[in-house]
């Protein structure tokens, strides 16, 4: 039996742009441990690695990886989502009036 697993590591720095790595750790690896021996942060030195979760969930660092776990690495929103839905409502205002 192996004492190795596969796991992916998952970054999109842009909507145009996503890198997807598949990479063997030893059973028993935490998601910080398996990041920061990554070839994600040899391509991305500075990457801040603080948001990551595993198929979309948001996950600690101190998680224990499973055979095929996907960990993504999640970037900072450029705007809050509540901020901008009273954006746009206050938009669609403009546009009722304008009507």
């Amino acid at each position: 039996m192996s004492n190795t697993i596969q796991i992916e590591i998952a970054y999109a720095p842009s909507m145009e742009e996503q890198f997807l790595y598949t990479q063997t750790v030893e059973q028993g690896r935490t998601v910080g441990q398996a990041l920061s021996q990554s070839t994600l942060l040899t391509r991305f030195p500075n990457l801040n690695t603080e948001h990551v979760g595993i198929f979309g969930r948001p996950t600690p660092s101190d998680t224990v990886l499973q055979a095929g776990d996907r960990i993504e690495v999640y970037r900072p929103l450029k705007i809050d989502p509540r901020d901008r839905r009273r954006q746009q409502v206050e938009e669609e205002r403009k546009q009722d009036r304008k009507a």
